[in-house]
């Protein structure tokens, strides 16, 4: 059982809806996905958002499309879908067979695709939604025009998630089944923020990489979450080649509150609060137990009555969420919450709760406790948003982080994208938080997670598929990451939330994406089925597990026979070696697909630490004629790692475009002199990690 990886972003990509390329004569002007077909693989839709209301200026249904619209509870398809929303089904067999049949009593699901998780809807809006010029949070937070990255693609929705236990739970086979209908339908581009953590299963036994296999081999782009377990190392999920799996980051956007003491005193933390609460004061000890603001050490009700708590979350472990419960169950009205900067998300709760850091928690704490005969008090200003804030991008502590533990040459994450404090569309009869003590309606909502920064990639790449519809999936990945940037908007590097250090590929992937370079990269590293299909033999798969994956073509060999290549030898936009022993050269084939035909592009290369680097041909010429180029990477190991991963780029430009290939090593022998250098699938370690 999968689960689902819980609107300023957009002009924080500059991607505004006036966007241009900056040559006026490349003709590659942003069609911002006109006709293209997003297959959102979610908890479904709520139709009647005006994200997804029907806009006469799309046009027709593009004839391409081969769906329909399922009926089913509180779900007519004639007025659900339209122009904009132009398909949706739902997936409940492998669900039921595994759960039990699905529970609809008082609105806890619907057997159709309306959404009642919210998450569908919010990712759906966020990556295809229409313009909606006066979107906002309670009390005005975010206030602004609201849309997708591609607001002119059309939408069909594949329920294949449903609530359960307060969360969303999505199943293999639905998932599957979802995969291969978006297909038939005629989509162009799939988004799937969901996955499973590790333990992985192998590539071949694992729905969403079979799907994903099967759009790769029919030219559809697949993007993925990451996952929401970071900040350790190897968490990430959905690391097929393949798909184009997505890191989340911040924006430049933050909702300062002020909060002052009875002692005048004063401190900026971050919350979404409405209104300004003026209340006493109480620390978590006179509260909980131990102090840990949790249900279960709640002792003394009658001292949080009333009254803002402050909790930490060190003093047991808890979250900003379960402090708000604990503090709620114990009559109190709000909380202050302090927790490490490079973990702050800034969640909603339905309980008022302003995020702070450790330090400020500390002097709120010492504030506290030396007003014994005086009653400690607090006023809490209402949120403001402010835009602009520095530095953005930063990655989020909860992104899950690389290298990947399936196959460890291949980078993963392959981008990062803005995936914190997200405004989208909401379903009004699901509560922003969806629990059963909140209340609350709202048509928009705040969400986090890489399943918000998933869709960002999905709008680009709708964007990409517009202006670019012969690419295939892998030269729309190749243009995400060889343009994708690594420093934040002081220029210094992004920041890796939970570890407070400077981001690195495994944090980053191949960095923040960049949608209007994107547009023209200059060089692709491109690849196909057969190419996807050695990769696999190199992996140790035997040909029937292999043919597990596709989709029977006999344009496609699957044998493995002659055929396997190391994984590090696949052609994809990055060079990660983990177990450098020996001197090695890898090589890599990009074709030019900028305006400028006859063109030469020159390396430059950033070596990692311990390695010597050389790339030949240090020059690339293309023709008219000649649009394909192969050059070699030779690494050679002079300084052992002890344990740690370098990094490192090799970076074509032309003096117009720039494309940099992340290269990622880790030195563990030292080679005997007179070794020469050998290609990796001679010597590809099967060591797991």
């Amino acid at each position: 059982m999968l689960q689902l990886h819980t609107t300023r972003s957009w002009d924080f990509m500059g991607l505004s809806l006036h966007s241009q390329m900056e040559q006026p004569s490349s003709q590659m002007h942003l069609k911002y996905g006109d006709d293209v077909i997003v297959g959102i693989l979610d908890t479904g839709v709520w139709p009647e958002s005006e994200s997804f209301r029907d806009d006469p200026h799309l046009g027709p249904v593009p004839s391409s499309w081969r769906g329909t619209c399922v009926g089913g509870q509180q779900f007519d398809p004639a007025t659900a879908c339209n122009r904009k929303l132009i398909g949706a089904r739902y997936y409940l067999a492998g669900f039921e067979a595994e759960t039990g049949l699905l529970n609809t009593s008082g609105g806890a699901e619907y057997r159709s695709a309306r959404d009642r998780v919210g998450h569908g809807t919010h990712t759906a809006s966020t990556a295809v939604g229409a313009v909606s010029p006066n979107a906002s949070y309670f009390g005005g937070l975010g206030r602004g025009a609201a849309r997708g990255g591609a607001p002119r693609a059309r939408l069909a929705v594949y329920k294949v998630c449903w609530f359960k236990d307060l969360t969303g739970r999505c199943n293999d086979a639905d998932i599957l089944a979802a995969f291969d209908d978006a297909l038939h339908d005629g989509v162009h581009v799939i988004s799937a923020s969901l996955g499973s953590p590790p333990p992985l299963s192998p590539l071949f036994a694992t729905s969403t990489e079979v799907g994903s296999f099967h759009a790769m081999q029919l030219g559809v782009s697949t993007v993925f979450s990451a996952g929401n377990d970071g900040p350790d190392a190897a968490m990430v999920q959905n690391v097929s080649p393949w798909g184009v799996t997505v890191a989340a980051s911040t924006i430049d956007r933050r909702f300062p509150t002020v909060i002052a003491l009875g002692n005048n005193a004063s401190f900026v933390g971050e919350g979404f609060i409405v209104k300004d609460m003026k209340t006493p004061l109480v620390e978590s000890t006179s509260v909980f137990a131990d102090g840990t603001c949790s249900l279960d050490q709640l002792v003394n009700r009658t001292a949080a009555s009333g009254k803002i708590v402050l909790c930490f979350s060190t003093m047991g472990m808890v979250s900003g969420e379960g402090a708000a419960l604990a503090v709620y169950a114990g009559g109190g009205s709000g909380v202050i919450f302090a927790d490490s900067s490079s973990r702050r998300s800034n969640q909603d709760n339905f309980l008022p709760t302003v995020h702070v850091n450790l330090r400020q928690g500390t002097h709120i704490l010492n504030y506290i406790q030396s007003r014994s005969r005086q009653r400690p008090t607090v006023h809490v200003s209402a949120s403001r948003t402010v835009v602009g804030s520095t530095p953005a991008p930063a990655i989020a502590y909860f992104s899950s982080r690389g290298p990947s533990s399936i196959s460890p040459n291949i980078l993963k994450p392959d981008v990062t994208a803005p995936g914190v404090n997200i405004l989208a569309a909401w379903p009004p009869k699901s509560s922003p938080t969806m629990l059963p003590l909140d209340k609350r309606s709202t048509e928009w909502n705040f969400d986090t997670g890489t399943s918000m920064s998933c869709p960002h990639v999905t709008g680009i790449v709708a964007i990409l598929r517009s202006v670019h519809p012969t690419w295939s999936p892998a030269a729309v990945k190749s243009a995400l990451m060889t343009t994708a940037y690594v420093h934040d908007d002081t220029s210094d590097a992004m920041l890796a939330g939970g570890t407070q250090k400077a981001a690195d590929a495994f944090d980053t992937g191949a960095g923040h994406v960049d949608p209007l370079p994107a547009l023209d990269p200059g060089l692709v590293y491109d690849a196909d089925a057969r190419d996807h299909v050695r990769f696999l033999c190199g992996l140790g798969y035997t040909e029937a597990q292999v043919r597990q994956m596709v989709l029977p073509s006999p344009a496609l060999d699957t044998s493995c026979a002659g055929g396997a290549i190391g994984d590090a030898d696949l052609n994809y936009p990055a060079i990660v070696l983990p177990e450098l022993r020996v001197v090695v050269t890898v090589k890599r084939t990009v074709t030019n697909v900028g305006l400028q035909r006859e063109t030469v592009y020159h390396a430059t290369v950033i070596s990692p630490q311990g390695t010597h680097v050389e790339v030949w041909p240090p020059a690339l010429a293309f023709s008219p004629r000649c649009a394909r180029a192969e050059y070699y990477v030779t690494v050679t190991p002079a300084k052992l790692s002890r344990g740690r991963y370098d990094f490192g780029e090799i970076v074509w430009s032309d003096g117009y475009h720039r494309v940099r290939t992340p290269l990622v090593v880790r030195v563990t022998n030292l080679p005997d002199a007179g070794v020469g250098a050998q290609p990796t699938n001679q010597h590809r370690d099967t060591t797991e990690y």
